[in-house]
């Protein structure tokens, strides 16, 4: 039965979305849906698998341009329009419906329209763009047998403030794809025998069509591969591959913040087929401190003072984040939130360094001893202070 492939659809989203929007989405699916979270629930398996295929191509801004293209071109519900152009005088290429008027013209329905026909300018054929979303297939249409790069791994890591600002190590456990190592990413038992796959006929594809279009996608019995095993690989339960824990110490470097994305070469997945590992892409979160708070480069720190020191002047020992001590002077009449600088003593990150900002917070007291109160009333009457 003919299908179609909305991976706006299968995600929940319009095909307007932003990229954000669509890894927030993502996100969301791939956390209710994920195996680890629904054990013995085939569907929500396989309904995690269509999640992670389509966020695979629309995830990713270029093969996102590619599938869009694809789309307006009716590549997946028939032609819309004009539709693609046809071939050069002379006819087309052979296979492409033998259609005298061109793709789009009289007769075109005459047979199906293969996608590696359908030339789209610089994005070359429409089959080789379907092929290229879904990781390299070699020529027979099976996955390819050299190496491949490992996982890509995303994470949040929350870290304390003052980790942020001097910058330490930070340890980190992930949970990756990796190859299965009693299979060796085969999918199968130890002594089995590995057969052509008698789904797709060894191809590690399979065709479907719609409106007289033909789209190999990956065979989802042997995920590909063009084989499958006599019997399958107890660890991984044939799928080639497990989902395993990864400790990882996490250099923080001197002045991140909230938002900062660092890259970590190799530290991703493992790569199948002894390719190289993946990368891991954190993204840190900064806890609040309870003293200070940060302002780009510069640290905040507010220093309560009575209203003795406010009107007459005083002088205060303030804290660095390092620990030593510096004096600032607080003038007669200061005011609640006035601030004061102490060049040099914020955060460090490179070649610059912020400053630490004083900030004033007046404490007023909440009751009066009778002669306080006596005396503060004459002290405003000599100020001429209404009250």
């Amino acid at each position: 039965m003919a299908q179609s492939v909305d991976y706006y659809a299968v995600l929940g989203v319009s095909a307007s979305a932003s990229q954000d929007d669509l890894k927030k989405q993502y996100r969301k699916l791939a956390a209710k849906f994920h195996p680890d979270r629904n054990p013995n629930d085939p569907a929500a398996a396989d309904r995690f698998k269509e999640i992670s295929e389509a966020y695979q191509v629309v995830g990713d801004p270029e093969r996102r341009k590619q599938y869009d293209e694809m789309r307006r071109l009716g590549a997946f519900g028939g032609f819309s329009g004009a539709g693609p152009r046809g071939p050069r005088a002379g006819g087309g290429r052979p296979g492409a419906g033998g259609a005298a008027g061109g793709y789009g013209g009289p007769g075109a329905g005459a047979g199906n329209i293969r996608f590696e026909d359908i030339d789209i300018g610089g994005l070359g054929g429409l089959g080789d763009i379907f092929s290229s979303m879904f990781g390299g297939q070699n020529a027979g249409g099976g996955r390819s047998r050299a190496p491949e790069r490992g996982q890509d791994v995303e994470t949040t890591l929350e870290i304390p403030f003052r980790t942020a600002v001097a910058g330490g190590k930070v340890p980190i456990e992930l949970e990756v794809n990796e190859e299965c190592q009693m299979c060796r990413g085969s999918g199968g038992a130890p002594g089995a025998k590995i057969q052509v796959c008698d789904e797709c006929g060894g191809r590690g594809s399979i065709s479907f069509g719609q409106g007289g279009f033909a789209v190999n996608r990956p065979c989802p019995a042997c995920l590909g591969r063009g084989q499958r095993p006599t019997e399958p690989c107890p660890a991984c339960r044939g799928a080639g591959e497990l989902r395993s824990r990864k400790s990882v110490s996490i250099t923080v470097p001197a002045g991140v913040d909230t938002g900062t994305k660092i890259r970590l070469k190799g530290q991703g997945g493992r790569g199948a087929k002894d390719g190289p590992p993946g990368d891991l892409l954190i993204t840190f979160t900064v806890q609040p401190d309870r003293f200070y708070r940060r302002e780009g480069l510069d640290l905040v720190a507010p220093i309560p003072i009575n209203v003795a020191q406010a009107i007459l002047g005083s002088r205060v020992n303030v804290r660095t984040l390092d620990g030593k001590k510096v004096a600032v002077r607080i003038p007669p009449g200061t005011s609640a939130g006035k601030r004061f600088r102490v060049r040099g003593q914020g955060v460090q990150k490179e070649a610059q360094r912020g400053d630490l900002i004083v900030e004033v917070a007046v404490d007023v007291p909440g009751q009066l001893t009778p002669e306080a109160e006596e005396a503060m009333r004459k002290f405003a009457e000599a100020a001429r202070l209404s009250y």
